[in-house]
């Protein structure tokens, strides 16, 4: 019973007492792994909220839906004419060869003008488009994702470390 007994000491000398003696010491040497996908899940609802606030924006007012309007008409107006071209084509051919005849009279110089000014146009509607889905994506991660709750911060989240409370506490004292 002697040698029992001194074992258990040395075990508890070695091991710790009391709890369990497995769990505390592996956590010795590796991470508790739910105290982490806790702290990880934390950091990335404070990501999104972060991200929220960065990519929010504000209520388009009455002028910018004008304008909104406006940049959606060139497309289809366009189109149409194209297709208003060839109808007038066939309904009064004399009517078109003066047109296209009136075309052909157009310098190049002004042609190579058009064409830039219709590209950039188009392009740069495409990159402000390109550039919106990130931010409405981002958005609504943001949005399917609940913050954090107020008290509850990386920064003051409760914690069994007896070294990181105690510089919270020397910080708060300005030391």
């Amino acid at each position: 019973m002697g040698g029992d007994r001194m074992i258990d000491r040395m075990f508890q000398l070695l091991f710790g007492s009391g709890g369990n003696v497995i769990r505390d010491t592996a956590e010795v040497f590796r991470v508790n792994a739910e105290a982490e996908a806790s702290r990880r899940a934390g950091l990335s609802e404070a990501a999104l909220a972060q991200f929220a606030q960065e990519f929010a924006r504000a209520p388009a007012t009455r002028f910018d839906r004008v304008i909104d309007g406006v940049n959606r008409l060139p497309r289809p107006a366009m189109a149409f004419g194209t297709l208003a071209l060839l109808a007038s084509a066939m309904a009064a051919p004399e009517w078109f060869a003066a047109r296209m005849t009136g075309l052909a009279l157009v310098p190049e110089p002004l042609w190579w003008l058009l064409a830039a000014v219709v590209s950039f146009y188009f392009g740069a509607r495409h990159q402000a488009k390109g550039q919106d889905l990130p931010r409405q994506i981002i958005a609504g991660m943001a949005a399917a994702s609940a913050p954090p709750p107020a008290d509850k911060t990386p920064e003051t989240a409760d914690t069994d470390n007896a070294a990181l409370a105690e510089w919270r506490a020397l910080r708060g004292q300005g030391i």
